[in-house]
């Protein structure tokens, strides 16, 4: 085993594909000549050329545009955005091609492409640039949608999100990549839809993904002192969601709380609170809690944006409340 970065992470998956398939190519704002706005394609302009590793113009719309054509004609691109709120002016091209063009075209048309880049809040960044986007890509049939929480899963789940013949959103952080964490050596994939369980436990399943996990590893340590064991369940892939490993949890444990860094209408923890009442109501000896980001727009004063955010302390109210304690 090895210890890299996040951002090394996302490097490595990406270059170690494109040297196994030269129809892949990276494509996006600063991504060649600057090494990506957070360093996460440095060196791949070098290795590469600039036939394959793209800058592109401030236009979202274009650069996904010309990813989802090329895509149809037998590439594999990789598109990123310097952030998923940039990702608003080109969501058509996402959503009504990228995601549609398999049915549309009877099967003709594969999009094996990649969308990816940092969602969700990071730090003072104001209302415009701290939005969580997994639930609205989530909610579009013919995208997959990947979040994951560390620097192992990252590169597992990037790989195979590459290889998959269909468009994957693969949603990062800006706070996480200089986050550092051990990688196998040789070549690891990790399979798309498949839940981790992180953390066994009897008490309560809490369920999770992306960054505010490690919230969740705060509150379960402090919870564990005080006689409450909770099992963690990291979703890791938002779109297909591995609901069994979440009912098989909740079936263990009797109680549900769902961490979220995103607004509380219509979100994922919504889906997951739908689906265990429907399917493991008898048993569950508490009502279901979800802990998600306040329901306004992100504020910019740090004092406002630790009370908009979702953190360990909620989450130990909520587990406690479950608990009936």
């Amino acid at each position: 085993m090895k210890t890299i970065q996040f951002r090394e992470a996302i490097c490595e998956a990406m270059s170690e594909e494109m040297r196994h398939d030269e129809s892949i190519y990276l494509i996006g704002e600063e991504v060649a000549e600057y090494n990506g706005a957070y360093k996460a394609s440095k060196g791949m302009l070098d290795e590469f050329g600039p036939k394959r590793v793209i800058d592109a113009p401030i236009a979202e719309l274009g650069f996904a545009g010309i990813a989802v054509g090329s895509a149809m004609n037998g590439n594999r691109p990789i598109v990123e955005f310097m952030t998923f709120n940039f990702s608003l002016v080109g969501i058509d091209q996402i959503i009504n091609n990228a995601a549609k063009m398999r049915q549309m075209s009877g099967g003709q048309f594969n999009i094996p492409i990649v969308f990816r880049g940092p969602t969700a809040s990071a730090g003072q960044l104001a209302a415009t640039h701290s939005q969580a986007f997994e639930n609205w890509y989530a909610n579009c049939p013919g995208l997959k949608v990947v979040v994951p929480s560390n620097v192992y899963d990252a590169k597992g789940l990037l790989k195979s999100a590459i290889r998959d013949n269909d468009p994957v959103i693969f949603m990062e952080s800006e706070q996480m990549y200089g986050d550092k964490g051990e990688v196998p050596e040789g070549e690891y994939t990790l399979p798309l839809g498949v839940a981790d369980v992180k953390r066994e436990g009897k008490d309560v399943t809490i369920v999770s993904f992306g960054k505010i996990l490690k919230e969740a590893f705060i509150a379960a340590d402090a919870l564990e002192k005080e006689g409450i064991s909770c099992e963690i369940i990291d979703l890791r892939t938002v779109r297909p969601l591995d609901y069994d490993t979440v009912l098989n949890s909740v079936k263990k444990t009797n109680r549900l709380v769902i961490l979220e860094e995103a607004w509380p209408f219509g979100s994922v923890a919504s889906e997951i609170t739908y689906m265990v009442q429907e399917k493991a109501f008898d048993y569950l000896d508490a009502p279901i809690q979800r802990i998600t980001t306040a329901d306004t727009p992100a504020p910019y004063s740090p004092a406002l944006l630790k009370e908009w955010l979702p953190n360990a302390d909620d989450l130990i109210k909520a587990v406690k409340k479950v608990a009936y304690k």
